[in-house]
C-alpha cells in the first residue's frame, strides 16, 4: 500500500510538472488556444513588412499566406532589432514561436518580442 501512495505522488509531481510546460500546437489548433500560453509551429509562406502602419509591424504568416493566414507570428518594429537575422530569410523554413496566444480579425497570432521566443528550424522542402 505504502509502494502505491508513494506511485501516486511522484504521478501527479510528474503530470503537475508537465502541465506546466506550455503546449505544442499546429498553426490549426492555436485558434482554439486564444489566451493560453504555448508553442505554435508551422512553415513560414508569407513574410510582410509593413512600413506604412504604426508601430512597424512584421507579419510572418505560417502554413497560408495572407490573406488566408491560419497563423501569424508579429513582430513590432521597436522589437525588431532583437531578432538574429530578418524574418524575411525564415521563409519557406519551420518556425516555432512562444507565448500568449491572442486574435486579431479572426486569426491567432503570437507576439514575438524577442529571440528567445523563435525558434527556427533549417530550410525544409515544399
Amino acid at each position: 500500500m505504502k509502494l502505491k501512495i508513494i506511485g501516486l505522488g511522484l504521478c501527479l509531481i510528474l503530470v503537475g510538472h508537465c502541465a506546466a510546460a506550455p503546449l505544442t500546437l499546429t498553426t490549426i489548433e492555436a485558434k482554439k488556444h486564444v489566451g493560453e500560453n504555448a508553442t505554435v509551429c508551422g512553415l513560414v509562406v508569407d513574410v510582410h513588412f509593413a512600413a506604412g502602419s504604426k508601430g512597424l509591424p512584421t507579419f510572418v504568416n505560417l502554413d497560408k499566406p495572407f490573406p488566408n493566414q491560419v497563423f501569424t507570428v508579429l513582430i513590432w518594429g521597436d522589437d525588431l532589432p532583437k531578432f538574429a537575422e530578418n524574418p524575411a530569410k525564415w521563409q519557406n523554413r519551420k518556425v516555432c514561436a512562444t507565448g500568449t496566444i491572442s486574435e486579431y480579425r479572426g486569426s491567432p497570432e503570437i507576439v514575438a518580442s524577442s529571440q528567445d521566443q523563435v525558434t527556427i528550424s533549417d530550410r525544409t522542402t515544399k
